[in-house]
């Protein structure tokens, strides 16, 4: 048995869509920051990375999974924040979203990362965003580039 290489940060060459989520945008712009500068960082190319806004959270699904079937992007970054509430609205909108970006990137064989902060109040997303608890924007599209890269050793029939 063999174990793949270190995961590759390598985002030379690479296409991704971004869309950000229009709530809370003091957080989805940090986000969307991290994010991009993640992507250049990896070596992507500033040109490569379509930003798109998306009304909401709950949309990040259903544009995720255009922006994939277009065949334009190796992968789709998904940043938002949704802070729990009096009602039970973000157990379904974070499960709901969650689920959709699975299926969207098994469907088109193209990762789909979530970078949707899922939090209590608006402090501990200050904290997700850049703050003292890391920065999703950046983790999520390390997340993206790492799993475009295993895929195409994947298909490529790279050692493993």
């Amino acid at each position: 048995m063999t174990r793949s290489a270190t995961i590759s940060a390598d985002a030379a060459g690479l296409r991704i869509a971004v869309l950000v989520s229009r709530y809370h945008t003091e957080i989805t712009d940090a986000l969307e920051k991290g994010a991009r500068s993640a992507f250049e960082a990896a070596g992507g190319d500033p040109g490569m990375l379509e930003v798109f806004d998306s009304p909401g959270a709950f949309e990040l699904a259903g544009l995720a999974s255009v922006a994939l079937e277009t065949g334009r992007f190796d992968a789709v970054v998904c940043l938002g924040c949704v802070i729990r509430g009096e009602t039970s609205h973000d157990a379904w909108i974070n499960g709901a979203v969650a689920h959709e970006l699975a299926a969207s990137s098994s469907r088109h064989g193209r990762p789909a990362a979530f970078g949707v902060i899922t939090c209590n109040d608006i402090d501990q997303a200050r904290a997700r965003a850049g703050g003292d608890r890391g920065d999703k924007g950046v983790e999520s599209m390390d997340a993206a580039i790492a799993a475009v890269r295993t895929a195409a050793r994947i298909r490529a029939g790279a050692d493993a």
